[in-house]
């Protein structure tokens, strides 16, 4: 046993990780989608979201200056901005129910963002200040309580006439800052168990492999199939994670 988990359980945990991490390095998102299904399936709701954001901190940063580069960084701190303000509702939302519905919350959420991209089910507007903050407050509550701030954002992104290396970024850089922003609000809430911290902490490794492998993955001209391959990955992760299966 190693913090209080067994072998197979972390050996789990940290393909899950390693997964998350390819997925998030040639698609700039996925991360949660891939990982937490898992994870639900290993660890309570709050243990699950600690670990994510430990290795979740590190793992995305040797693509964070190409983001930083790539990216529209004001537009990202106004999805931040909007966060902030509806995270903690959403932990709080989470604290009042049962394992069993995170789990049901997070595969669902998967599904239902696969399904919205698939079928080009998107936001055709056109990008403004009140609606990127808009946009950043839902991702904040379903942050807090399904751990997974990203749809609602590449949704949004996905829809626009951005190049794919600009949505790519913009989405990087906001989920890493998600992380940022989880972290003391757990702490605060006492939430941040520290066997988790050491859990997520272990998962650095594998997390930091599969983004340095999917960032060098990444080509401009192939991103239909990066996106198809991330689909697939998310779907099987969403399914695995049901608690039917139990």
């Amino acid at each position: 046993m190693i913090v209080g988990i067994a072998p197979l359980d972390l050996a789990l945990l940290a393909g899950a990780a390693f997964a998350a991490g390819l997925v998030r390095g040639f698609s700039g998102f996925g991360t949660a989608m891939v990982y937490l299904p898992v994870a639900g399936q290993i660890l309570s709701p709050f243990a699950a979201l600690a670990t994510i954001v430990i290795f979740d901190l590190v793992g995305p940063l040797p693509n964070v200056p190409r983001a930083l580069r790539d990216g529209a960084p004001r537009d990202v701190l106004r999805l931040v901005a909007g966060l902030v303000v509806t995270l903690p509702l959403g932990l709080y939302t989470l604290t009042l129910v049962a394992p069993e519905v995170f789990r049901y919350a997070v595969s669902l959420t998967a599904f239902f963002l696969v399904a919205c991209l698939v079928l080009g089910l998107r936001y055709r507007g056109r990008l403004t200040p009140p609606l990127i903050y808009t946009t950043g407050g839902l991702s904040g509550f379903l942050f807090g309580i399904a751990g997974l701030p990203g749809p609602p954002v590449i949704l949004l992104y996905m829809a626009s006439t951005l190049p794919a290396y600009v949505v790519r970024a913009n989405t990087l850089l906001f989920l890493f800052l998600c992380d940022v922003a989880l972290l003391p609000t757990l702490a605060l809430l006492g939430r941040l168990d520290g066997s988790a911290v050491l859990i997520g902490g272990l998962l650095i490794a594998p997390n930091v492999l599969g983004n340095v492998i999917g960032a060098r993955l990444f080509r401009p001209g192939h991103e239909r199939t990066y996106r198809w391959v991330a689909y697939a990955v998310i779907t099987a992760s969403a399914l695995s994670g049901l608690p039917v299966w139990d």
